[in-house]
């Protein structure tokens, strides 16, 4: 069954408990929380400042995407806000394999993302140690983007990847899903959803993400 992660971009941050409840009123399981820094993106969102302060507040696995040029300075205070996952992106210059053994030897999971016109293939050096692999298939920085058609390969690419090579990374897709593109990514594991979701009935609509 996919891992249904709304997006926390999506909710109205001047009523965040209310949406808060909703989603802990849910069955979906994660909570996607995009971290951008106005550097990596052209966009600032919000800190570890606000994961720590919504931990206590919900229920679900904190999925946390740092879309941020140098996320190995702030590790420490995201994994003490209460990030369960952390993912970045392979296109920061730094070193790749050094912070994911930084963040697995913190005891939480990590993922690592690539930008919609980065080739899949660069993520071969890294795919054995990594916990979830994220292709974003809208450009990132901003909600609300129409989904890059050419993910779908990405992502079918990561699946004969994994098992021809009896890895275990869950595939993630993030970016333009709804009822209308749910059926492109059927072979993802983890379903980001924001706008879509968070937009009228939120169980009916992860149940149409989800295909029941």
């Amino acid at each position: 069954m996919k891992i249904i992660s709304p997006s926390l971009l999506a909710a109205d941050f001047t009523n965040l408990a209310i949406d808060l409840e909703r989603l802990n009123n849910t069955n979906c399981e994660w909570l996607h929380l995009d971290v951008m820094d106005g550097n990596f993106v052209p966009n600032i969102s919000f800190g570890y400042q606000l994961i720590d302060q919504i931990k206590s507040k919900s229920n679900k696995f904190f999925d946390v995407h740092l879309m941020m040029t140098n996320p190995q300075n702030y590790l420490e205070e995201f994994i003490n806000a209460g990030a369960d996952l952390i993912t970045f992106h392979i296109e920061i210059d730094y070193d790749i394999s050094k912070l994911i053994f930084d963040i697995k030897q913190k005891g939480l999971k990590v993922g690592l993302a690539i930008n919609p016109d980065t080739n899949v293939e660069s993520l071969m050096p890294y795919l054995q140690d990594l916990d979830l692999v994220l292709p974003m298939s809208v450009n990132p920085g901003f909600g609300g983007q129409t989904f890059i058609e050419d993910t779908v390969e990405k992502i079918e690419w990561l699946k004969d990847y994994r098992m021809n090579n009896n890895l275990k990374y869950w595939i993630e897709v993030d970016g333009g899903i709804n009822d209308k593109t749910i059926d492109k990514v059927v072979n993802a594991d983890v379903i980001v959803s924001g706008s879509y979701l968070f937009n009228g009935d939120m169980q009916s609509k992860i149940n149409v993400l989800r295909g029941e």
